[in-house]
């Protein structure tokens, strides 16, 4: 094939952590698509570079699997190389680690000979090689193993012009070098890779020198913890905080717009369907990519510095007593401001059955969604007493329990799950070691970490808006028949409510609390604002203290409240959760099964609360 073909690709290959989506996005500007594999979390990114097709392979340590991810990222690759329209491989190797970045080229070499392909080797982070002791020889390197070698910095542009160049004037039938050809056996190619690092390379204790002085803080017994305390409340008020003004932003600019195209609309079912199921159901989805962003921009910014695989050696020996992964912490605590990007942000977890139980638990974490119903109960029943003057109340006190209530729940949830999914699902999820790389420390590099934050909201958007979408459009239609707008008492969803009314009634609950609860689905939120409509309160969200007291009025108290408050600390109501959950997983049948758990749990502990705050004297 000749650099004038139709289609030419380059794959582009590499460790973890050696720069690598840095160079893609820097080859291939901010134009990318990602495709997922089914069942996995695996992504190739790809991108054009003038007439060359480069696709980003996640990183890899060796063509020897340890994970699933892994052997699913090999078989592409493999299938890759048979690929008549491959041009080039670009294995990148990190400069500052380069022993180990030249493992996977040993190996990487004779498998693309045997397919025609020819090898570029890319050493990235040559930025980073200052002094005398950080030489690196490259002409040496490649008479060494017969395959090109240039030297690059993705974050300083170094080489690139170089690198593109040799890419467009490259033939796929090129010579090869007998040198090409690997040793035997792993000892054999650990051993080539030592001598020719040791060789050509720079060398890795003075590199590594300043990384160890920034270890004995990040982790040691005394300021770690401490330090990661500070790292994660920096996180939490960006997700929780930072995004509010967005998300506000999104919800009135969609709102306004439904406003806008219901206004060129005459009075009737077209009207109030374009403006109350079409946008509102825009905004059902719509309102949390905000979120989304920030949270992987943060996360981004965590991984490029280096401190992410830190945060998760501390934390993974007290998480796996219950089963879970020492990455599985930022999924949790981001779960407390949504369940949708926590769920996404456990695609880092190495072990497909440890992601699993992550994503599988989040939804037990209370998320901000359920902040306006723990308010309106809280707040409207729970009686405003001081426990210590001036610092402590009984109500603040409640709040804070539905919290830790959420993290025991699933932290216990994950250990059953740990021992159900051992016996059943050991074999063809086998736990994957845990293998964490402690990365150089570096300034996190802006433009690809806004570039795969954008791209990923986008993913999302783009997989769980339908089936949101339509959820949201269903609730519609039953609120809304047979009499139109403002008759939702009178309407199926109602019909619905006093259908159900005998099954919330040993929880304390009446239609009305039915109909909210049959509505949450769509939203948690929108159990609100369902009271509101049916208590003749519109703008029920600002409104909480008359909301409350017209529920009391109404007959609620204090044991029905608590029994409502464990409802919804216990119960998965989300349309979204459950879209993304099908999405992480791979399957249909997790969701369904968290979905019918979590109602099952949710039910019989409002009940159980329900009798025994009677008991105990609750009205």
């Amino acid at each position: 094939m000749t650099a004038h073909a139709e289609r030419a690709d380059v794959l582009l290959v590499g460790n973890p952590n050696s720069g690598k989506s840095l160079l893609f996005s820097r080859l291939t500007g901010i134009a990318q698509k990602v495709a997922n594999y089914p069942g996995v979390t695996t992504e190739v990114r790809s991108g054009h570079d003038g007439a060359l097709v480069i696709h980003d392979f996640p990183g890899i340590y060796s063509l020897e699997p340890l994970t699933l991810d892994e052997r699913v990222a090999i078989e592409r690759l493999d299938k890759a190389l048979a690929d008549t329209t491959t041009k080039a491989i670009v294995c990148v190797l990190d400069a500052t680690r380069l022993e180990r970045s030249l493992y996977l080229l040993v190996e990487l070499l004779p498998r693309s000979r045997a397919a025609h392909v020819p090898v570029i080797a890319a050493v990235n982070i040559i930025d980073e090689l200052v002094g005398p002791s950080a030489r690196l020889d490259l002409p040496g390197l490649s008479a060494a193993l017969g395959c090109h070698f240039i030297g690059v910095s993705a974050k300083t542009g170094q080489g690139l012009d170089e690198l593109r160049t040799t890419l467009h004037h490259l033939d796929r039938e090129a010579p090869w070098d007998e040198r090409c050809a690997a040793p035997g056996s792993i000892e054999d190619r650990k051993h080539l890779a030592h001598r020719l690092s040791r060789a050509y390379g720079p060398r890795d204790d003075v590199l590594l020198r300043s990384q160890e002085r920034l270890d004995r803080v990040f982790l040691s017994t005394w300021l770690g913890l401490p330090a990661f305390g500070l790292v994660m409340a920096v996180l939490f008020q960006a997700i929780f905080t930072w995004a509010a003004p967005l998300m506000a932003l999104v919800k009135d600019g969609i709102a306004a717009t439904g406003t806008f195209v219901g206004g060129l609309l005459p009075a009737g079912i077209a009207h109030d369907f374009v403006q109350d199921a079409v946008f509102a159901g825009i905004g059902a989805f719509l309102t949390f990519v905000p979120q989304i962003f920030i949270l992987f921009l943060v996360i981004g910014a965590l991984e490029d510095s280096g401190y992410l695989a830190r945060a998760a050696v501390m934390l993974h020996r007290p998480l796996g007593w219950f089963g879970l992964s020492g990455r599985s912490f930022l999924p949790l605590l981001s779960g407390h401001a949504c369940a949708i990007p926590a769920m996404m942000a456990a695609r880092t977890i190495e072990s497909p059955r440890r992601r699993l139980i992550t994503v599988m638990v989040i939804p037990f974490v209370s998320c901000s969604a359920r902040l306006p119903i723990y308010a309106l109960l809280i707040g409207g029943f729970v009686p405003a007493h001081s426990l210590i003057p001036g610092l402590l109340g009984l109500q603040g006190l409640v709040f804070a329990g539905v919290y830790v209530f959420g993290i025991i729940t699933a932290l216990l949830a994950a250990a059953v799950l740990d021992r159900q999914t051992r016996r059943k699902l050991g074999g063809r999820l086998a736990d994957a070691p845990f293998v964490v790389e402690l990365p150089p420390y570096r300034l996190p590099s802006v433009k690809p970490i806004v570039v795969a934050a954008a791209s990923r909201s986008w993913s999302f958007v783009q997989r769980a808006a339908p089936i949101i979408f339509m959820v949201v459009v269903g609730i519609w239609v039953l609120g809304y028949f047979p009499k139109g707008a403002g008759h939702l008492e009178q309407s199926w969803l109602a019909s619905l409510g006093h259908l159900l009314e005998p099954v919330f009634r040993p929880m304390g609950a009446d239609w009305k609390s039915g109909v909210g609860i049959v509505t949450s689905f769509a939203a948690r939120e929108a159990f609100v604002g369902t009271m509101g409509t049916l208590n003749g309160l519109e703008d029920a969200g600002t409104h909480l203290g008359q909301l409350s007291t017209q529920l009391q009025l109404g007959g609620m108290g204090l044991s029905a409240a608590l029994a409502l408050l464990v409802f919804y600390a216990l119960s998965l109501q989300c349309a979204s959760t459950l879209a993304v959950m099908r999405k992480e997983t791979g399957s249909a049948r997790a969701p369904l099964l968290a979905f019918v758990s979590m109602t099952t749990m949710a039910y019989v502990g409002a009940v159980a609360m329900f009798h025994v705050a009677r008991a105990l004297g609750a009205a």
